[in-house]
């Protein structure tokens, strides 16, 4: 039976809000090859809510030297990757016919900042969005359509000054119309999914920079946007049959889910003794984050998986996701922009080789297919993925979308990790599964240098880890511990180096002294991670990491020496099996050098 998870609440420190949305049912819907009833008839007529992603490209008009959704490929054009979000309502009539409504918003993906700062100043769209009829015909299980109306967008200059650093971001809203086609196809159950072009265009409008001593930008938006959807219809299944003709059953060959989690963190002033340039700042602030994930998971062939992960990331953590080594809010690194920005977070293809035997449930859910896998199995992944996503795992403390936020409670803070800015890398993973233990391997890339968005692909750098996990019980409550061992080899600077050097010149900036230094070095380190129920839905949780903290932390934050633990209660206790209640600490340090 096809069914909706609805919104579900979650408050942890810090008042956060997570949600999860269009959640597969128990079994996800199949991807036929053919109509989901032989005899059954698809009616279009009611609400929907999807997203979408795609690619864009267009021109922002003369002399505006446009920042690329990307790249770019020739002057004045924009180019790149787009994802966003969309709802509207359809009405068939008797004769096939079929009107409709959508409204919708795209987004583009971020710029990397060599080209940010390229130039006195750049041009670029934030987002667009359009509210459109569309009037189609419906063969029964496919509709193609048509569409147009209003559009409108947010444009962009970014003010450089001599060195390259952005000193303003003046901006601006326009409005024009736009028009396309497209094509949507019932796939099984509530789901469907579309192609659609679009074109648009906005309203010529010239963007002041008098302030800086330059002459206006005129800004004449002109884009093309290809959109590939998925949609899911509110309401009862729109697919009809004849008792003796039934719908086909859905399977387990594809899942789809979405979290969307909305962080609001602030703190008063209060006295510091100290404050440099990556401080936390004393005069007390708030900040959001708000990220939108959809996991989506496809099975190619017996034992084979397919995942892909777009996500929107908009907002700052606090002070701009600086001043502190734990930081409280480990969504921050994904964000980090006004206006929200598209990655493809993850995907990889996972393949799983069963060796017979007794076999487990795999129940529906991110990123995970429903349906039986052996116990006894070696398992291996290839592609982009969240470090976290395979080791360091924790039933109490892992996701803080879910759980604990604090970057050294859902991880262990001093493993510094290979990974961009957002946090993801792409690597290798092996994983060897019995009943009561399991060891998992794997290599991956690392960033060009410390905190930068570039991952270098080389025989020279990279990381590994190697981690054990043993399951057992203690008076029938189970547990679990893992032990863990990494080394990374990039690109950073020595800090007793740094602070020899800057002993024989006091002069120096130390920041300016670490860069200049920095060649490939090495770092290693190990974590203890156990979790032990203690009542069902009860359990604590405890991380203990340590790294060499001789060389610059490359990807996450900068801890050498870290513990923590708590206890976590999930709401079933007070009918509310979806909330979870939690306290735990953390207290992290670092090397002497560092």
């Amino acid at each position: 039976m096809t069914c909706v998870r609805l919104f579900r609440v979650q408050i942890a420190a810090g008042a956060a809000l997570g949600a999860a949305a269009f959640g597969a049912p128990a079994t996800a819907a199949d991807l036929p090859l053919k109509s989901p009833a032989l005899n059954a008839v698809y009616n279009w007529t009611g609400f929907y809510v999807g997203g979408h992603v795609g690619y864009g490209d267009g021109t922002l008009g003369p002399d505006t030297n446009p920042l690329p959704l990307q790249a770019v490929f020739f002057p004045h054009s924009i180019t790149g990757g787009i994802g966003g979000f969309q709802a509207g309502y359809n009405r068939q009539f008797a004769n096939r016919f079929v009107l409709g409504v959508e409204a919708d918003a795209t987004f583009v993906g971020p710029v990397d900042l060599p080209r940010r700062t390229l130039g006195p100043f750049n041009s670029s769209v934030d987002y667009v969005g359009t509210v459109r009829g569309r009037a189609g015909y419906a063969f029964n299980g496919w509709m193609p359509y048509v569409t147009g109306g209003f559009a409108w967008g947010r444009t962009q200059a970014r003010v450089n000054d001599a060195a390259g650093s952005v000193i303003s971001e003046p901006g601006q809203y326009q409005t024009g119309w736009t028009v396309g086609a497209g094509a949507e196809f019932a796939l099984s159950g509530n789901w469907t999914a579309k192609i659609e072009y679009d074109y648009i265009d906005l309203s010529r409008r010239t963007l002041g920079l008098n302030d800086f001593g330059m002459p206006g930008v005129t800004i004449d938006p002109r884009l093309h946007l290809l959109k590939f959807g998925l949609n899911y219809q509110l309401g009862d299944s729109p697919w009809s049959a004849t008792p003796t003709q039934p719908r086909l059953p859905e399977s387990d060959n594809w899942s789809v889910h979405a979290q969307t989690t909305l962080i609001g963190q602030g703190y008063p002033a209060f006295r510091a003794a100290y404050s440099g340039t990556n401080s936390l700042p004393p005069g007390g602030q708030v900040q959001q984050t708000w990220t939108t994930t959809a996991f989506l998971g496809v099975r190619l062939w017996e034992g084979g998986e397919l995942y892909f992960n777009p996500e929107t990331a908009q907002g700052f953590g606090l002070d701009g996701t600086l001043g502190l080594a734990g930081f409280p809010n480990g969504e921050a690194q994904k964000a980090g922009a006004a206006y929200p920005r598209i990655r493809p977070q993850r995907y990889y293809l996972k393949q799983t080789f069963g060796f017979g035997g007794e076999q487990e449930d795999v129940a529906d859910g991110p990123n995970q297919i429903a349906g039986k896998r052996d116990i006894d199995r070696l398992t291996l992944i290839v592609g982009r993925f969240a470090i976290g996503d395979f080791f360091d795992g924790n039933s109490y403390a892992k996701d803080p979308r879910a759980d604990f936020m604090n970057w050294a409670m859902w991880a262990s803070a001093a493993y510094d990790f290979p990974a961009d800015l957002p946090g993801y890398t792409r690597g290798a993973v092996v994983e060897l599964n019995r009943k009561d233990w399991a060891v998992r391997a794997g290599v991956f890339q690392v960033p060009n240098a410390p905190n930068t968005d570039v991952l270098v692909s080389n025989t020279s750098n990279g990381g590994a880890v190697v981690e054990f996990e043993g399951r057992y019980s203690i008076f029938d409550q189970p547990g679990k511990v893992r032990v863990g061992v990494f080394g990374n080899r990039g690109n950073t600077g020595n800090y007793a180096q740094a602070l020899a050097i800057e002993d024989a010149n006091p002069g120096l900036d130390i920041n300016d002294v670490m860069a200049g230094i920095r060649k490939d070095n090495t770092k290693y380190g190990f974590y203890l991670n156990g979790e032990q129920q203690i009542a069902t839905d009860v359990g604590l949780f405890g991380r203990l990491s340590w790294n060499d903290g001789r060389n610059e932390i490359l990807s996450f934050a900068d801890v050498d020496r870290s513990l923590s633990g708590g206890v976590s209660i999930k709401g079933s206790r007070w009918g509310r099996p979806d909330d979870t209640i939690g306290i735990g600490g953390a207290i992290n340090g670092l090397s002497a050098s560092h």
